[in-house]
């Protein structure tokens, strides 16, 4: 992919946004735009031929939906990823969800504004992230490919997030954990789990949290980066694939063992201390953005930090920008175990890479193995 640009089908049943998005993505460099599709049905009839790397792909289509043309992607053409293109409603955000499981890169949602520039400025505000983390994401694998097909074969070296301060496991083999710092005041297992998570996360919980137990015994609190409505819908889905119970967070609701709660889209998620002074209560907020996300990692691990020093554990996967750094800094101060997703079984190495680089995760794995290690923390 090294200096190649990335071909790009836009499939959407409106013209309206077959036009906007196909004008977005040919200002972009390195993007050639090489067709339209209206509906399913003719998107797949076309990527034989045109070879797309990439479809913008409406969901609720005739003749055949987003849905059944990821069905068909799976079985025909793995090499080519989708962004979906969805509405804000309940329908819209459970056919997401599946379409993220069924390997969509991700998605953004269709503008509510009925003003064509102005929708076609939210389009491009939506795109141009996912587009640069996509083109991004295609440089390293094919700069990782040259580099192979140059070498002569040797062992798997360690993967690229190795520091000194981590301990590794996956396909470059595994080193011995790191004992904790001396100045760190962790005083025995943890007793809560907090995740944060973006591009890709959908995908990567249904495959990661099915792992844990329904008897973990402690609380999981998640932020996923989404909209309203498709949190709710994130929680549906996993509830029905968990052993443990998992739900869209309600503001004022007390943390319970063996629950899982998503901070939901649009809002802030932290813990306050209830009445009694010992239990721990979920506080829902309008809070301001932070690393231009609502909810953010950040805001929760700080709360979460605050109020389990030394009893906590804190893991940071797969997603594009720096959103949860600075919380897990304060956790790290704090005593808790940090735990990374490798570079490898992420859709976007962002979120996890710098927590890494500063030394800040005790441990860095493979995503079939974040499990394992969330269990080893805990009582």
């Amino acid at each position: 992919m090294l200096g190649k640009k990335i071909r790009v089908l836009v499939v959407d049943d409106t013209i309206v946004y077959r036009k906007a998005v196909s004008d977005i993505l040919a200002e972009m460099p390195g993007i050639e735009v090489v067709g339209v599709a209206h509906n399913g049905k003719i998107a797949v009839a076309k990527i034989e031929t045109l070879k797309p790397d990439l479809l913008t792909l409406d969901i609720e289509m005739p003749v055949m939906n987003g849905i059944e043309v990821l069905q068909y992607l799976q079985q025909h053409a793995p090499q080519v990823s989708a962004i979906m293109v969805s509405t804000l409603t309940s329908e819209g955000g459970d056919m997401t969800m599946r379409a993220l499981e069924l390997g969509a890169y991700d998605f953004i949602l269709k503008p509510s504004s009925t003003n064509i520039a102005d929708s076609k400025q939210q389009l491009r505000l939506l795109l141009a992230p996912l587009i640069k983390a996509f083109q991004s994401g295609r440089t390293a694998v094919g700069a990782m490919q040259a580099v192979h097909k140059a070498r002569t074969p040797t062992p798997h070296p360690t993967p690229s997030t190795s520091l000194p301060a981590a301990r590794q496991h996956g396909a470059g083999g595994s080193a011995r954990p790191r004992p904790f710092a001396k100045d760190m005041r962790r005083q025995g297992k943890s007793e809560i789990i907090a995740i944060g998570i973006s591009t890709g996360g959908p995908n990567a919980l249904a495959k990661m949290m099915p792992m844990l137990p329904g008897n973990l015994g402690v609380p999981i609190l998640i932020v996923q980066h989404m909209p309203p409505v498709f949190t709710r819908s994130l929680a549906n889905s996993l509830n029905v694939k968990c052993a443990l119970t998992v739900k869209e967070a309600r503001d004022g609701e007390p943390i319970l063992a063996d629950v899982v709660y998503i901070a939901p889209g649009g809002k802030q998620m932290k813990l306050v201390a209830s009445t009694d002074g010992t239990n721990r209560l979920i506080r829902i907020t309008d809070d301001p953005p932070e690393n231009s996300c609502r909810p953010s990692a950040d805001y929760l691990f700080r709360s979460v930090a605050d109020y389990y020093v030394g009893r906590a554990t804190a893991v940071i996967m797969t997603g594009m920008g720096s959103d949860g750094t600075k919380g897990l800094q304060v956790l790290k101060e704090k005593g808790a175990v940090i735990i990374g997703q490798d570079e490898s079984s992420c859709v976007v190495y962002g979120m996890p890479k710098t927590p890494a680089e500063l030394g800040l995760t005790d441990v860095v794995v493979t995503l079939s193995k974040i499990a394992g290690e969330v269990v080893k923390t805990v009582k």
